[in-house]
């Protein structure tokens, strides 16, 4: 018996368990064992990934009218724990976590139905690009400036590197 949890908490958990066990593939969860950085390999996490959409899962911590899952803080802390015992992979978690929730408060109605919809399902992959010389991944830090040009934006500034940068499509 479990004195913290609900009875719909319990049974949340063990729905969360049940899909990791048909859906977490031994050789994903072996891959990401033996990723030595926080950043998978965005083929190591893709399969998962659209499972997760086809179930509605694919992201969590976003609002539902956002593509999310509206679950209660506790189901979020479930899914999370369950996902980090069962060794599941994260998929463009710049996208998910930084970029996508910026799309959802500046974004039009048009980037919102692209980029939101390609990073929930798995389509789209998302780069972001904070960390500085002098400044490391300090945003209030840093020094890059975009000035409006004809036909877009000019960007002056110095990057370390740029999360997924190989591997994004924005």
């Amino acid at each position: 018996m479990d004195l913290f949890l609900s009875p719909p908490d319990i049974a949340f958990r063990d729905e969360v368990r049940q899909f990791l066990a048909e859906h977490l593939k031994p050789e994903t969860r072996r891959a990401v064992s033996l990723t030595t950085g926080f950043i998978n390999d965005p083929d190591i996490a893709i399969d998962f990934h659209r499972a997760l959409h086809r179930k509605g899962w694919s992201m969590p911590h976003w609002p539902a009218e956002h593509g999310g899952t509206g679950w209660t803080l506790v189901q979020r802390y479930l899914f999370e724990a369950e996902c980090a015992r069962a060794g599941a992979p994260t998929h463009n978690g710049a996208g998910a976590h930084m970029v996508g929730p910026v799309i959802m408060h500046y974004g039009t109605p048009e980037q919102k139905r692209k980029y939101l919809t390609g990073l929930a399902t798995g389509d789209l992959r998302a780069s972001i690009s904070t960390t500085e010389p002098q400044s490391g991944s300090d945003v209030a830090g840093i020094k890059s400036r975009a000035r409006k040009v004809p036909g877009g934006y000019q960007l002056n500034g110095s990057k370390i590197w740029c999360t997924n940068a190989g591997v994004a499509d924005f």
